[in-house]
């Protein structure tokens, strides 16, 4: 993927109409690199899921230009007349739940987009066991999610975000219900995830432990975006 990784200008998002408008984003500017995970952060109801949601091809906006790498997706309308496969194929997504499938073992979890996606049930399967393998989880790779620690879970959830190769993943409150340690783990894997896999990332987060870990942090407050540099402590290159 040539260019930036995520860029959108003057984003905004109306809901309702006349008097009852509410506008859920203004004129939002952002940028993140390949290989880089940007932090998205502001109090609640500041237009943060909205964002995201946009971006991710869930709801429309109201108007505005997006683009991953050096495609266009949204100029005052969608570019693509296939939302399904851009989401599936063009755009990761970590959860603050890992929504794994309880009735597929690891492996099919991370497995099933790639398959969804028309790649052979064995080439999909193997680069599920690739990616867990990366993430240190390839030995629970017959394992049931409820036989995983959240942690596990969650290195599994982003195997997943990472199967079809996506250039962009979208990660909302991904170490909310993690304790320290795992949390910063997680932030470490997704920094090393976005360095080897040129992905961009952005982590919408409340959580103040891993706030510091940002190089740029993106604040929104009533529906804008303001840049700022953050701290971007070394967490090491080790999950």
């Amino acid at each position: 993927m040539n260019g930036l990784g995520i860029r959108i200008e003057g984003l905004h998002k109306r809901y309702g109409s006349g008097d009852t408008a509410v506008d859920a984003l203004k004129e939002v500017e952002m940028t993140v690199a390949p290989g880089e995970v940007v932090g998205l952060i502001g109090p609640s109801g500041s237009g943060k899921s909205t964002l995201l949601k946009c971006l991710g091809a869930v709801i429309d906006p109201s108007g505005g230009r997006m683009s991953i790498g050096d495609e266009v997706i949204y100029d005052d309308g969608w570019k693509t007349p296939d939302l399904r496969s851009l989401r599936r194929d063009r755009i990761g997504f970590v959860f603050q739940a890992p929504y794994l499938i309880p009735f597929l073992d690891v492996t099919d979890n991370v497995a099933l987009l790639p398959m969804l996606a028309g790649r052979p049930n064995p080439e999909a399967r193997q680069r599920a066991r690739e990616l867990l393998d990366a993430l240190d989880v390839g030995h629970r790779a017959g394992a049931r999610p409820s036989q995983l620690s959240g942690g596990e879970q969650q290195r599994v959830a982003i195997a997943r975000a990472l199967a079809n190769q996506p250039p962009v993943i979208l990660a909302d409150e991904p170490t909310a219900p993690l304790d320290s340690e795992r949390a910063l783990g997680v932030v470490r894997l997704l920094n090393r995830m976005a360095r080897q896999f040129r992905t961009a990332i952005i982590v919408v987060t409340h959580d103040e432990k891993i706030i510091p870990t940002f190089e740029r942090i993106y604040h929104i407050r009533d529906g804008r975006t303001y840049q700022e540099a953050g701290q971007g402590k070394a967490l090491g290159q080790d999950a």
